[in-house]
């Protein structure tokens, strides 16, 4: 199993049941474009009463800066916003924030911190202004569990309005209009399975289950295409790559702003891809975007490394990494654990195994030996990991390198984790480097399209094309589907 079991999510461990097929990736800031939705709202079901639901898989952990997930502006005095806010130290707080006639009046910050990159979580924020009671105006429910710890309290008024539902508001997925500017998320955050309620205060049962085999998994369900929407409400489930912003409730479609067809993603609550982890950030320098699977580093005299969110430690497995701006010393490979500081290289790693640029040879445990070609920026290189075997094999742009001799490497359960995670490296060159990591859903464009042996994940190069010492092996993308089928 893998060493970060991602998340209350319906995983490899629950029962099969719905299956979500597509998410969203917003980026903003650092990733160098500004994507998000929004729409005009008409004459609303209800002005004080509204459910928002969304499931979730956050970029950021540390840092500074407010990612939103879902606002509504009237005007600059009447605004309301859901957003995810990083904190330096700890990880990052959700917050709401809202205005109304000029004054605030509405402002819950969780006490609880969020900081895992690797899970999806489920949010649902249900409103009714009606109420009597304060504490029942605002309901916040986390993987179908309410939230009760705020270290903020100022809940609505009785009978107080909403943004998000007023007649000629704007609705923003992913951004938020101030007064006098805009902010958008920073990096990239996938977002699946949101939907807005207009005149209904809804649980969290509307949107999902505990797994009946597994009841500690809350999963999404089917039947929220069931829902009564209300006048404003609308569905976004990202099905159709060529309008990503479809309402699937059959409303007005929200107008999409900077997405392309490859911001739609397999990667949901369903069927979690591995990504990059940004917990393993011993390294300051080092930047991932594009919802961690673009890594870029360049700070001189340091190592750096970026490994798998999922680890294995059985079946066969593969990903592939574009290197988008290079150096001498250019690694990728696997590894057993994460950097603990900046100063080890993982070529010294006695568990750690990649091949190297500017040479092509294989380093382990401070050797090295003949191995392939060269690489440089551009080029596409697929790893194959056979731990059926206990084998390693590298592709340079489809082409197994080495005429498919594999190089050995040591059991996994003799590692000091149990497991092997993919990675990808820099090695104290002070050049500028980039690693663009696909686990089957690229951030980077792809010119063929190839899924897996089980169908999942797109990847420029065939997983299963070429011969491995001799034969034909299937290499399956690292996602929770099929670490249920292959172990793993």
């Amino acid at each position: 199993m893998p060493l970060i079991l991602p998340g209350n999510v319906a995983s490899a461990t629950a029962a099969v049941g719905f299956s979500v097929a597509n998410s969203c990736r917003f980026t903003g800031g650092n990733s160098g474009s500004d994507n998000y939705m929004y729409k005009t709202l008409g004459t609303p079901t209800s002005t004080k009463i509204c459910t928002i639901s969304f499931w979730w898989k956050q970029h950021s952990i540390f840092g500074s800066g407010d990612g939103p997930i879902f606002s509504a502006k009237t005007d600059s005095n009447n605004r309301h916003i859901i957003y995810w806010s990083a904190d330096s130290n700890e990880g990052g707080l959700f917050k709401i924030w809202g205005k109304t006639g000029g004054s605030v009046n509405f402002t819950l910050s969780t006490t609880q911190v969020f900081r895992d990159p690797a899970a999806w979580q489920h949010h649902v924020i249900a409103i009714d202004t009606n109420q009597a009671v304060a504490t029942n105006r605002v309901k916040w429910y986390m993987n179908g569990t309410q939230i009760t710890s705020f270290s903020a309290t100022t809940y609505p008024g009785e009978d107080a309005l909403l943004d998000w539902s007023a007649d000629g508001s704007t609705a923003y997925v992913a951004a938020y209009a101030t007064s006098g500017s805009f902010d958008v998320f920073g990096g990239a955050n996938l977002i699946a399975e949101f939907i807005f309620i207009d005149g209904q205060q809804l649980t969290p049962t509307s949107f999902g289950e505990f797994d009946e085999d597994s009841p500690t998994i809350w999963k999404p369900i089917e039947d929220v295409k069931d829902l009564t929407f209300g006048n404003n409400g609308f569905y976004l489930d990202f099905k159709d790559s060529a309008n990503l912003g479809n309402d699937a409730n059959g409303g007005t479609d929200l107008t999409e702003a900077g997405l392309a067809a490859i911001d739609q993603l397999t990667d949901t609550p369903t069927n979690n891809f591995a990504t990059l982890n940004i917990l393993d950030k011993a390294q300051s320098s080092a930047t991932y975007t594009e919802g961690n699977l673009k890594w870029s580093t360049v700070t001189a005299g340091h190592y750096f490394w970026a490994r798998s969110t999922i680890g294995v430690s059985s079946g066969k497995w593969y990903f592939e990494a574009k290197l988008t701006s290079a150096s001498s010393y250019n690694h990728i490979g696997i590894c057993d654990e994460g950097p603990a500081d900046n100063t080890t290289s993982l070529e010294s790693e006695v568990y750690g195994w990649e091949i190297k640029n500017s040479d092509g040879n294989v380093y382990n445990n401070e050797s090295n030996s003949s191995y392939g070609d060269t690489f440089t920026t551009g080029d596409i290189i697929g790893v194959y990991l056979d731990l059926d075997n206990n084998k390693i094999y590298w592709a340079k742009n489809g082409t197994v390198q080495n005429s498919g001799t594999g190089v050995a490497i040591t059991d996994p359960a003799s590692t000091n984790t149990g497991n092997y995670f993919f990675c990808v490296t820099d090695n104290a060159s002070g050049d500028s480097v980039t690693w663009e990591a696909n686990f089957g859903n690229p951030s980077f464009a792809i010119s063929s399209g190839n899924a897996d042996a089980k169908g999942y994940g797109n990847f420029e190069y065939d997983p299963s094309s070429g011969t491995f010492d001799g034969a034909s092996k299937d290499f399956l993308a690292l996602c929770t589907k099929n670490l249920g089928s292959s172990g793993g």
